[in-house]
């Protein structure tokens, strides 16, 4: 199969219900499972279903990135993410994934040029920043910010014109790097630095990140080369809860910077984008490598209530894919940047090699995930804690964005209306007040 439609297998899935029943068609996509079309269940059999979580529903039809965490497939529009990681820019996936085929050089040409062209942001938007105090976490200032594009763009409000969610696309996915790194200068009290057209995505938003206006700064190479591969391993990751998020607020017709800071908002909670920002905050707690083999310890009693972050994956049973490459990546900049005497990473150098040769991990297929090299890898870079799920929304845009324009094309959209399973009281009369006892 292509993947340019569903396909129906054929089979029906039957369910008996007293008197009544339904016959219940099985959809085929082109990878993974099949699935249950329940969308009658309701108009032949009055009843809904229960899935809280929405853990084993498909929420909607996608074309963009496939998951098969029992053997640790990522698919963008059918391209291997360590193919991706390893061969394209940050802007080619960009393209992929919002176009659903790789460029040629022209339109490749074409479409860095544009996305280039709408890096900097509104003058206005400077005085956004004033309004935040200095010690706002950098994400309240990403979503407040990101959101209040809307009043800078109110052409973004017509989503039925394709040319409009094109430009919203590539405003979204060229400022919120800007956006970003102008938050963290503006909690450590620095000057903004202006985009620079001479720089691809990755080295700008470093130069952003780390120049000064008193002094040139050159990017190093293989810091831009580890930045553009965490913009690619990050950019999509199926239907997640901030994806979902973001998919929820644009079925009501919202316009796109509304549905990206939703987006950024869900992503936010430590259980989704702070699992890297978690590997530090481990580490730290670990203190030294000579506390490495009693926190072991804790983490294999069931009843010490110790957890090892930034190992296993709870989608990827096997291994997460992105991993291996964030391992070789971690490797490099740890090298290139010559970094010795830093306990943190030492420490966590130390717990990879632990990880990776003890029974109880290797058995559990508790492996180094990409939240354990990335965490690492951000740290050696010079960036704050405070910056890792900000640098994860940067990323996923991209993904946002896709997942909002792919929902939005569909034929026969409609809003979003998730059921429920109600457990509270049946009709009761209200008693007045002065009779309440």
């Amino acid at each position: 199969m292509s993947g340019s439609q569903t396909a129906v297998t054929g089979k029906s899935a039957s369910i008996k219900l007293g008197d009544g029943s339904a016959e219940l068609p099985v959809l085929r996509g082109t990878l993974g499972p099949d699935v249950v079309d329940i969308r009658r269940i309701t108009a032949d059999l009055g009843i809904f279903t229960f899935d809280p979580g929405y853990g084993e529903t498909a929420s909607c039809e996608s074309k963009i990135t496939f998951i098969d965490g029992d053997k640790g497939v990522l698919l963008h529009r059918g391209y291997p993410i360590e193919q991706l990681a390893e061969q394209a820019s940050y802007p080619e996936v960009i393209y992929l994934l919002l176009n659903g085929e790789l460029p040629n050089k022209t339109q490749y040409e074409a479409f860095v040029s544009t996305l280039t062209n709408h890096t900097l942001l509104h003058e206005q938007i400077r005085n956004f920043f004033n309004g935040y105090r200095r010690d706002a976490h950098p994400m309240a200032i990403l979503c407040g910010t990101v959101g209040a594009l809307s009043a800078f763009y109110p052409d973004a409000n017509d989503i039925s014109r394709q040319e409009s969610r094109d430009l919203s696309a590539m405003r979204l996915i060229a400022k919120i790097p800007t956006i970003a790194a102008w938050a963290y200068k503006y909690t450590i009290g620095e000057a903004f630095v202006y985009p620079r057209n001479d720089l691809n995505y990755a080295e700008n938003f470093l130069s952003m990140m780390f120049a000064r206006p008193s002094e040139p700064y050159k990017v190093n190479p293989v810091l831009a080369r580890a930045m553009n591969r965490i913009l690619i391993l990050h950019a999509d990751h199926e239907q997640n809860a901030s994806t979902s998020t973001v998919r929820l607020a644009g079925s009501t017709g919202a316009n796109p910077f509304a549905c990206i800071a939703a987006g950024i908002a869900a992503l936010w909670g430590p259980a989704h984008g702070g699992a890297n920002e978690a590997v530090l905050k481990m580490l730290a707690k670990i203190g030294s490598k000579e506390n490495i083999p009693d926190f072991i310890a804790k983490v294999k009693d069931k009843n010490s209530g110790v957890k090892l972050m930034g190992f296993g994956h709870r989608v990827y049973k096997n291994f997460d894919p992105r991993a291996k490459i964030m391992q070789a990546t971690c490797h490099e900049v740890l090298k290139e940047l010559g970094i010795k005497d830093d306990p943190l990473l030492d420490l966590a150098v130390e717990l990879e090699n632990i990880a990776l040769n003890d029974e109880y991990f290797v058995k559990r297929k508790l492996y180094p995930n990409v939240d354990f090299y990335s965490g690492i890898i951000l740290k050696a870079m010079g960036i704050p804690t405070s910056m890792f799920t900000v640098l994860f929304a940067v990323a996923r845009t991209t993904g946002w964005v896709s997942q909002w324009k792919e929902m939005i094309e569909e034929p026969g959209q409609r809003i979003s209306r998730p059921r429920q399973l109600y457990m509270g009281y049946d009709r009761r009369d209200m008693v007045p007040l002065d009779r309440r006892s």
